[in-house]
């Protein structure tokens, strides 16, 4: 019986940052969970539409990663075109802030539009910005195929100051605690994105990994 076909991971080069991480937890990821995977790390728009998932990693500034995307000639279509096809995506920290209808840091910048609000300054009375460090995600145990497996003492990695707000509530799979609920997951249809960084958050990351690569969404129409 011949050997399964490897999944094509791509993980999204735009100059934004902890690529080689992510690429290599995803990589962990499929060997922990017996998957066959190619990840590699591409700015080639032929590539993305032709990949089987999408992962979108981010740090920094809402305006510069997007400037980063733009710079790329033909990405940023590919990254939409897939996605509209069903390619599963996951964007990681800034990665997912980009699916959001536009962010307010350093002005106003489009983002992707899949999930309706705005990346605004997290309110955080009498703690300190940005956010960095381990805290509580907050979700219902198999509430969503991104979470299966993960106890409710699960804890992500953060580091950021701007937040998703105005959001649908139907969007959200966990919130995490910093002064107030601050979306932690969210996810429409075969999009889906974490606020912290899975790539750094041990083995509840490499859970959350390994649940993207099982993953079977079906496609989401419009924002949500």
């Amino acid at each position: 019986m011949p050997a399964p076909q490897p999944q094509s991971i791509v993980v999204i080069d735009y100059n934004g940052g902890n690529l080689a991480s992510a690429a290599r937890a995803l990589t962990r990821a499929a060997l922990d969970c017996g998957i066959a995977a190619d990840v590699t790390i591409t700015a080639d728009p032929q590539a993305v539409l032709a990949a089987d998932r999408i992962v979108l990693p981010g740090q920094g500034a809402f305006a510069d990663c997007a400037a980063g995307l733009a710079a790329q000639p033909g990405l940023r279509d590919a990254i939409i075109a897939a996605t509209d096809d069903g390619t599963p995506f996951l964007g990681i920290c800034v990665g997912m802030q980009l699916m959001a209808t536009r962010g307010r840091e350093h002005g106003v910048t489009p983002g992707f539009g899949w999930i309706r609000g705005d990346i605004t300054l997290m309110s955080a009375p009498g703690l300190r910005l940005p956010q960095m460090g381990w805290n509580q995600l907050d979700f219902t145990p198999g509430a969503h195929p991104l979470t299966e497996g993960l106890s409710p003492d699960a804890h992500g990695y953060f580091v950021h100051s701007f937040a998703l707000s105005g959001h649908d509530p139907a969007t959200l799979v966990a919130t995490t605690d910093y002064g107030g609920a601050v979306p932690a997951i969210v996810a429409h249809g075969n999009r889906a994105g974490t606020q912290f960084h899975v790539e750094k958050s041990q083995k509840v990351g490499l859970r959350i990994l390994a649940n993207f690569l099982r993953w079977t969404p079906a496609p989401a129409l419009g924002a949500a």
